[in-house]
């Protein structure tokens, strides 16, 4: 509207009031210039939203262009000139874009575009258009850069949410400064440096996660002021030094972690405060010393994890009290003395791993009939006892290894009721008695591993109804029988070891349908006649052991389709005749030991026989061929070293010339 139009139309809302002429010049001239200021404000100041839509865009448009499409409600404004009074309320309006929340005043408090899959930095973000901001959540996209510095801006915000981005660079020591922050999550970054030391300013925090970083020093002193803290996750990390004692001070904790980190010393014993901790994270670190018994006041605990570090001594008693543990976790350090007594005494315990130790004594009888039980690994101990009535009720067993330890007794559990049972390893203890027939109905069986033991007996045949099975490892007992040609139903079979038994017979031809086998040991048995020529067929073969049995005749022509073998023995047998010239084509093969048979003749063009030590290829008739360790193979000559035709030479000749005649009378007849 112009002036004159404006004139005009005040002008005629006058006339009423019979002003005189001089008095409506006054009036007119004064209002005009009040709805020139007031249409000037209104052109040139944006309201609170329409600043921060302006800022949400120009952030958007800095963005990685291919994902700037991934915010299509967040649309451009009109200008501000645009004098529509439905603006406001149009779609186009930022409290209706996705991912933004408003007050009542219609500012911006959230901002949640999680899982959203941007991928830009954060620089062209004016925090500052957003005074009223409580959580920003922007997890789980492709964000990266540095974290920017004028997220001090955000005073009100209490919830930040940056975790499974590509953010890099230090935390900027200005977020300490956000004084009502209760929730910061930044794990699954790339950030490095150290944590600030302001951090403690942080006295609002409920929830701090750190974890997956690079993260380097030491826990900052300051820490200990955050006593609203229930949830500490710094773990995966490069932290080191010594735990700080002022964690103590956190007695709200209910989840600490450290764990994979290179933190060092002993375990603070102050810890044993935090009586609200259900958690306790300290696994993968390089801690020493003693587990403190003070550990035992945390009743409330439910998870225990000082796995691979360098603690030693013994369990301290005071362990018993927590009999809220669902995991208990000790594996891989210098612990001794017994296992703890009571530590499945109320039957809730599901994870129990104290591997890789120096624990002595029996399996106590709490955790071999703990009915809870899903995980229970000891194998690397020096624990001895008969654990032939262990593991009968725990029918939520899953996993066990109790191998590399000094154990006795037989097998007994109740296989029927072990149908969670994927993986039994008991290797390499002094179990005896039969292998039992109905080990099969622990039907999700995938890895069974009984070897370097003292069974005796035949390999039940009923072990072919384990489907699942992919891992076989029987080496080592005092097995006797053939192999039963059940064991072709595997079809899932990668390993088989059943070397060093009294195992005799053929090696069954059925041993072909397993097709997805690695890995085949049958050495140091008593099997005889030839090689079945139906292993050729198993193309996923990579190690094949026929070593020290009775087998007798050629090496059949189809191993040479092996072509992923790399380790091939044959050694100490019976094998006789020529090497088959298909050898040649087993590319993969990086080593070969086919010494003491009765072999001759030359050997493979293959580098593997080439390079092969003489120690691999002694103690055989006559080999020759491209070796150092060999005689180089005599070429075919017309003459033999006493100047007379060679017989071989002969025959040859022989067979040429009929071969030619027997031509033309058939060329003739046509």
């Amino acid at each position: 509207m112009t002036v004159l139009q404006l004139k005009q139309l005040l002008s005629n809302l006058l006339i009423p009031f019979k002003f005189s002429s001089s008095s409506t010049h006054i009036i007119l001239i004064i209002l005009i210039s009040f709805f020139r200021v007031a249409f000037a404000l209104d052109s040139s100041t944006a309201t609170p939203g329409q600043e921060q839509a302006e800022a949400l865009l120009t952030w958007k448009n800095s963005l990685d262009k291919s994902t700037q499409m991934l915010l299509p409600s967040w649309t451009s404004l009109p200008p501000r000139n645009f004098t529509s009074s439905s603006y406001c309320f149009s779609s186009n309006a930022p409290c209706k874009w996705v991912g933004i929340t408003c007050d009542e005043a219609g500012t911006v408090t959230h901002i949640n575009i999680t899982n959203t899959g941007l991928r830009g930095t954060l620089q062209h973000l004016s925090f500052s258009s957003f005074p009223n901001l409580t959580s920003l959540e922007l997890s789980n996209n492709s964000l990266y850069g540095t974290i920017p510095s004028h997220l001090r801006n955000l005073s009100k915000l209490t919830h930040l949410d940056m975790r499974l981005n590509r953010f890099f660079g230090n935390i900027p020591s200005e977020m300490c400064l956000l004084s009502s922050l209760q929730h910061l999550y930044l794990d699954g970054n790339q950030i490095n440096g150290s944590i600030p030391q302001g951090i403690g300013k942080l006295s609002s925090l409920t929830e701090l996660n750190l974890q997956k970083n690079n993260l380097i020093g030491s826990i900052p002193n300051s820490i200990g002021n955050l006593t609203k803290l229930i949830v500490l996750e710094l773990d995966d990390n490069h932290l080191s030094g010594s735990i700080t004692l002022e964690v103590g001070n956190l007695t709200k904790l209910t989840i600490l972690d450290l764990a994979e980190n290179q933190f060092s010393g002993n375990i603070p014993p102050v810890l044993g405060n935090l009586n609200n901790l259900t958690e306790l994270m300290l696994c993968v670190n390089h801690l020493s010393g003693h587990i403190p018994p003070e550990l035992g006041k945390l009743t409330s605990l439910s998870g225990l994890c000082l796995f691979m570090n360098k603690l030693s001594g013994s369990i301290p008693r005071e362990m018993n009290n927590l009999t809220s543990l669902l995991g208990f976790l000790v594996a891989e350090n210098n612990l001794s003395g017994y296992l703890p007594p009571n530590i499945c005494a109320n039957g809730i315990l599901e994870h129990f791993a104290a591997s890789g130790n120096n624990f002595v004594g029996p399996i106590p009888k709490s955790l071999g009939n703990c009915t809870n039980l899903i995980r229970f690994q000891v194998q690397r101990n020096q624990l001895k006892g008969d654990i032939s009535e262990y593991f009968g009720i725990c029918t939520r067993l899953v996993y066990i290894d109790l191998s590399h330890n000094k154990l006795y007794g037989k097998l007994s559990i109740n296989w029927e009721q072990s149908k969670n049972l994927t993986c039994l390893k008991i290797s390499d203890n002094r179990i005896s008695g039969t292998i039992p027939d109905d080990l099969y109905k622990a039907s999700r069986l995938g890895y069974l591993d009984l070897s370097r033991n003292q069974f005796v007996g035949k390999i039940p045949k009923e072990l072919g109804a384990l489907k699942l099975l992919f891992t076989l490892k029987l080496n080592e007992n005092k097995l006797s029988g053939s192999i039963p040609k059940e064991i072709g139903r595997l079809s899932g079979l990668t390993q088989l070891n059943l070397a060093a038994n009294n195992l005799s017979g053929s090696i069954p031809k059925q041993l072909a349908q397993c097709s997805k086998l690695l890995d085949l040991n049958l050495s140091m048995n008593r099997f005889w006649e030839s090689i079945t020529p139906q292993i050729g067929s198993i193309r996923s073969l990579m190690y094949l052991d026929l070593s020290q049995n009775l087998l007798t005749g050629e090496l059949p022509w189809e191993l040479g389709r092996l072509h992923y073998l790399e380790l091939l023995n044959l050694s100490h047998n019976y094998l006789s005749a020529s090497i088959p010239s298909t050898f040649s084509e087993m590319l993969s093969l990086t080593w070969v030991d086919i010494s003491y048979n009765r072999l001759e003749g030359p050997l493979p063009d293959n580098k593997a026989f080439s390079k092969v030590p003489m120690r691999a290829l002694e103690h055989n008739r006559g080999l020759c061929g491209n070796n150092t360790a060999l005689k180089a193979c005599p070429s075919l000559s017309s003459k033999r070293p006493d100047g007379k035709i060679s017989l071989r030479v002969v025959i040859l000749i022989t067979v040429i010339l009929f071969g030619t005649l027997f031509l033309f009378y058939i060329i003739a007849a046509v």
